[in-house]
């Protein structure tokens, strides 16, 4: 059985968030495959509106048997055990799971796009996936993580949670 890795995004801004966190990786564990690698944790204003608790957000390298849709189908299912709500794009989730890349893989469907297609505009995507795989090149855009993040225009401030 081949393994493939998978790049996937957590954040959070409701409640216990390292809780949320932690549960989130737990059941990535359970349902997609094996975290391999998981960067610190970095707080973050909300993206696209600053009336919002504040995120933390998370990247975690997983090996999966998985295809992309059925990680995409186990994701919807880790967010709604969770007690994810989708009310508004942008607003306050108890979890949020994001697939960032798979393999060198470039899909676009209806339900899913890989790689993500806003990753490289964000320094909460590219800061922790640095941290953790600053040579990874972007199957699209041929730039490595570490060139992204020089070249990204994000004024947000992503800070390191202290220990």
């Amino acid at each position: 059985m081949k393994l493939n890795t998978t790049f996937l995004q957590t954040g959070t801004n409701l409640g216990d968030r390292l809780a949320n966190l932690k549960t989130a990786e737990q059941q990535i564990t359970i349902h997609i495959g094996q975290v391999v690698i998981t960067s610190k944790i970095y707080e973050t204003e909300a993206w696209g509106s600053n009336d919002l608790p504040a995120f933390y957000n998370q990247v975690l390298e997983v090996k999966t048997a998985l295809s992309p849709e059925e990680i995409l189908a186990k994701i919807a299912l880790i967010e709604q055990q969770m007690g994810r709500i989708r009310e508004q794009k942008w607003g306050n989730r108890i979890i949020d799971i994001d697939i960032l890349l798979y393999e060198k893989m470039v899909i676009q469907s209806k339900a899913l796009t890989i790689p993500h297609p806003e990753m490289q505009n964000r320094n909460f995507v590219l800061i922790p996936l640095m941290e953790i795989a600053p040579d990874l090149e972007h199957p699209v855009l041929k730039k490595t993580i570490e060139e992204l993040y020089f070249e990204s225009i994000d004024t947000l401030e992503v800070q390191l949670l202290d220990d």
